[in-house]
């Protein structure tokens, strides 16, 4: 049984790993986060240590290791964006292998130094990119492989999750601490699209709002013009109707490629593949930061030749 410590624990993504660890037969044995609305531990590791200072959860892991008792093997990162970097170097110093959360940090350069951690270390780093293990997603992987005839697609890929006005207010909605909204909820769509289509030859924002944005991608591939948006009004008309709040659409050359279903458990089969030895490494979470910072830091285009319908906010006139 391998012993995991978990940062971050008072976040929504936390329960997605507990769920895991415990699912991979292995345990949380302590845990930090500055806020202490974390009873969801008692669902899965009761017995776990936690802690709401960072010096005294260092300690208490340098006790671990030092002490003669059994050290951590894993560190999982759950905590806010900007604080990726800095905790992935903690669990390596502490001896640990580290698995993190999207993004894995909000800068290339940050990947560089790791590299060189993991190096002088011996310990390896993983990324949650969970869309890789989607079937549908892996399906559609296998079927853009097996196509030997160099077409390049067209794609329209839009991501519309409503959140309230406490998004804002909160670390998500600070681009300093986020990274924006292309990278706090876009990151893992741009390594799905690199995935499979290749790498990227042209970048290009149209939107880049607290709340939204938008732009059009070049993959070696695949045309990409691409669409995220927090904000409530961005959803169209039909999906408003029902009442729902969530809206995920890719379509390849007009065909619905649907994968609304089957994320309950991909956290599960991320761990399944980390502990197997077969986890996403630095190297594959690259791509999509190089994207997110690019977008981050890019002067707009004017709404004009490839953009996605979605961009100009004509909501009523969008068909689903």
């Amino acid at each position: 049984m391998k012993r995991f410590a978990l940062i971050g624990a008072a976040g929504f993504i936390a329960p997605r790993h507990f769920k895991a660890i415990k699912e991979t037969g292995h345990a949380v044995v302590t845990a930090f986060d500055k806020f202490d609305s974390v009873g969801i531990i008692d669902s899965f590791f009761p017995q776990a240590d936690f802690f709401t200072e960072f010096e005294r959860f260092d300690r208490h892991i340098d006790k671990l290791r030092r002490g003669g008792k059994t050290p951590i093997d894993y560190v999982s990162i759950c905590s806010p964006n900007y604080l990726h970097d800095a905790h992935i170097r903690f669990g390596l110093r502490s001896g640990a292998d580290v698995i993190c959360e999207k993004p894995l940090v909000l800068n290339p350069w940050n990947i560089g130094a790791i590299a060189e951690m993991e190096k002088e270390t011996g310990k390896k780093v993983y990324n949650i990119l969970q869309l890789r293990l989607h079937p549908t997603i892996i399906a559609l992987k296998n079927r853009m492989d097996k196509d030997t005839s160099g077409k390049i697609y067209d794609l329209d890929l839009a991501y519309i999750t409503c959140r309230g006005k406490w998004y804002n207010t909160s670390w998500k909605g600070d681009k300093s601490k986020s990274g924006g909204i292309a990278t706090n909820i876009g990151v893992h769509f741009f390594d799905m699209l690199t995935w499979i289509f290749g790498k990227v030859n042209q970048n290009t924002v149209h939107v880049h709002e607290d709340n939204k944005a938008a732009g059009y991608l070049e993959l070696e591939r695949a045309r990409v013009r691409w669409f995220l948006s927090t904000d409530e009004t961005s959803l169209p008309e039909a999906i408003r109707l029902t009442s729902k709040r969530t809206y995920r659409s890719l379509q390849i050359e007009g065909e619905e490629i649907e994968f609304s279903d089957g994320f309950t458990d991909l956290h599960t089969k991320s761990y399944e593949q980390i502990l197997a030895g077969n986890g996403f490494t630095l190297s594959e979470a690259s791509p999509s930061i190089e994207i997110v910072h690019h977008i981050r830091n890019a002067s707009l285009t004017t709404l004009s030749g490839d953009y996605h319908p979605l961009a100009n906010n004509r909501r009523n006139k969008i068909a689903v």
